[in-house]
């Protein structure tokens, strides 16, 4: 698949990327000229479909912001998520982007043309729903999140 493919489809703008990292403070320390001012929020979620099993996950987020667009650090602090599998491969950085979307259901049909399948998923409310997507051989994740 290529990016011409991806683009066609006719997503919202990116307005997150996120990056999940090992150490929140030594993150802030580090990127707070660049991000901040910041914001803490606990990210934990309980009861997400995750691998087509329900699981629990505690996480820890910082939010930042360039201009527009926010940037989001996640530190995985237990549980099962996609943020887990990223640190446990020994890995810390860019791990998704975040589209916000009128209709998560129909745009994770959409994706699916492309490969894409989703690995993580919760409905919070009939308005509020999220979805992190995978697609064998690409380390990027793609999230939708459906919010009013």
């Amino acid at each position: 698949m290529t990016d011409d493919a991806l683009s066609s489809l006719g997503l919202p703008p990116i307005d997150q990327v996120g990056f999940v990292v090992k150490d929140l403070d030594e993150t802030q320390k580090r990127y707070g000229a660049l991000f901040g001012p910041w914001t803490h929020l606990d990210g934990s979620v309980s009861g997400a479909t995750y691998r087509g099993r329900t699981a629990d996950v505690k996480l820890a987020i910082l939010f930042g912001h360039s201009g527009e667009l926010e940037i989001e650090f996640i530190e995985w602090q237990g549980g099962e998520s996609p943020h887990r599998e990223f640190i446990e491969q020994g890995r810390e950085g860019m791990h998704h982007l975040r589209y916000r979307v009128d209709d998560t259901d129909a745009w994770i049909a959409t994706l699916a043309t492309l490969g894409y399948e989703p690995i993580w998923y919760k409905q919070f409310s009939e308005d509020i729903v999220f979805a992190y997507l995978e697609r064998k051989g690409d380390p990027l994740l793609l999230e939708l999140l459906q919010m009013p």
